[in-house]
């Protein structure tokens, strides 16, 4: 007894499709050997590979960040640790870097450097002073600087400190902001 065809309508435009792009594609891979690169008369891998320009990238810079720090407290030995232990090898798209810091509890990322320093002394407030709350955490903004932007938490049992290059936006403090909120217990 003859096979029985199917009649379903998925089924047969498949069939076509595939029979329509199998002899397409066969002749498009004939066309590419005969006329593509390598087609003349130099021998196979004669000719250049590929044509590269444009800037060479700007190097990293792989040295130490050199970070002067605060003495180290018994309260930063207690609540620092396991800050540092959670810190991400990459945050905000940048990348850690080494740090060259009489305290364990230093941490950077990128090129320029963008600091973090658990246990530095904790600030006394002016009435006017900028104070702005990211992910829950409430962080002293000091901006007196010219060419960084210094963040520093103001409810942890320990302050923590963040200071980033002015050219930046606070997208590192916004992402370490939970961290630092698990790892450093409020006062």
């Amino acid at each position: 007894m003859p096979a029985r065809r199917s009649s379903d309508p998925t089924r047969r435009a498949a069939l076509v499709a595939t029979a329509v792009a199998v002899p397409v594609v066969v002749v498009l891979l004939v066309l590419i050997r005969l006329l593509g690169p390598g087609s003349g008369d130099d021998g196979p891998g004669d000719g250049p590979v590929a044509d590269v320009s444009g800037a060479t990238p700007s190097q990293r810079d792989d040295s130490p960040v050199q970070v002067d720090t605060p003495e180290i407290t018994p309260e930063a030995d207690a609540a620092c640790p396991a800050l540092m232990s959670q810190l991400p090898l990459e945050v905000a798209g940048e990348t850690s870097r080494r740090v060259d810091s009489d305290s364990p509890y230093v941490y950077a990322w990128g090129d320029p450097a963008s600091v973090l320093v658990c246990g530095v002394p904790a600030i006394d407030l002016a009435p006017d002073a900028l104070v702005v709350t990211i992910t829950g955490l409430p962080w002293f903004v000091d901006t007196s600087v010219p060419d960084v932007i210094t963040w520093t938490t103001l409810d942890r049992s320990v302050a923590v400190q963040i200071t980033l290059p002015a050219s930046s936006d606070s997208a590192l403090v916004t992402a370490l902001g939970p961290t630092i909120a698990g790892a450093v217990p409020a006062r």
